[in-house]
């Protein structure tokens, strides 16, 4: 071999050595940029399934408890409203029996009755009286209080009065139970509250990494790119140094081509299942009439030509 095409040789050699080294560069940052979006997804996945499992184990559990007692509670409810109502009827019913205007004749009696005996009590406490007249004013006091007790008792046991005293307690419940209600609705609301807030949070680390699903292929993709060319490098490199007869170069070469060749078909394998697993939820998006987008597109469009 000449002299000339020696020096071209080692020439072309020393060129393709500084290509290969860029190449092998290039191909290993994306490589290591690919382990980062793998380790970073399964954080992603991790996250996804805590979230899951602490919406179903931890909040879903305590919303359904408190949801249970506010249906007891307003099953309660509704029974004293029904009870209410019945006990407002039989009012209706009893006023329209009794004689409303005796009625009120003798709460009037009442509070006359009642006048009178402070009028007596302000004469004690006013006026000079001799013991005599004293006495006797008591007396008068205690005739009129027992005249009050006796109208108040015959008030009291009408059917007026008693079915107007089981409606003050059935308002009295009802009440109760209004502000019971509230307090845990509130408590149920606030743990749907937080179980739709986690399920947000699921749903938003499923986009993020469906979208590093996608930048991870197309990382992979550059990735094989430069790879592909570092190995057709080394190819040419190989056969520089079977022309410049090196056997240990072509030998060494040759190891190094197989053994990049095993490392890329690996990654390859892995990079196909994915892209056909996305491939798979694109296809059935697009059964289902749902909008693609882009890159679930892309992946479709890829198959046809296929």
């Amino acid at each position: 071999m000449s002299n000339d095409k020696v020096n071209n040789l080692n020439v072309s050699f020393k060129d393709l050595q500084g290509k290969i080294e860029d190449l092998k560069q290039k191909r290993d940052d994306l490589n290591q940029k690919t382990k980062e979006y793998i380790n970073k997804l399964q954080e992603i996945e991790s996250e996804i399934i805590e979230a899951l499992k602490t919406a179903k184990d931890k909040y879903k559990p305590k919303r359904d408890y408190w949801n249970k007692k506010v249906k007891a509670l307003k099953d309660k409810k509704i029974e004293y409203k029904n009870l209410l109502e019945n006990f407002t009827e039989e009012k209706k019913k009893i006023q329209k029996k009794e004689k409303i205007e005796d009625s009120s004749k003798r709460f009037g009696t009442v509070k006359q009755i009642e006048r009178k005996i402070e009028n007596y009590e302000r004469m004690i406490e006013t006026e000079t009286l001799k013991m005599n007249q004293e006495n006797d004013i008591i007396d008068k006091i205690k005739e009129l209080e027992g005249q009050k007790k006796q109208l108040v008792d015959e008030q009291q046991n009408t059917g007026l009065f008693v079915i107007e005293r089981k409606i003050e307690i059935v308002k009295i419940n009802l009440n109760k139970i209004y502000e019971q209600l509230n307090k845990w609705s509130k408590k149920s609301q606030d743990y749907h509250n937080k179980i739709q807030e986690t399920y947000q949070k699921a749903n938003e680390l499923k986009e993020e990494k469906k979208k590093m699903e996608e930048d991870l292929i197309e990382n992979k993709k550059s990735a094989d790119k430069y790879h592909n060319q570092y190995l057709e490098s080394i190819s040419k490199k190989s056969q520089i140094s079977k022309k410049k007869r090196s056997s240990y170069k072509k030998k060494s070469g040759g190891g190094r081509i197989k053994k990049e060749r095993k490392v890329f078909d690996k990654n390859q394998e892995l990079m196909d299942k994915l892209k056909q697993d996305k491939l798979a939820v694109a296809i059935e998006k697009q059964k289902a009439g749902k909008k693609l987008n882009l890159f679930e597109a892309r992946l479709i469009l890829e198959q046809s030509r296929d």
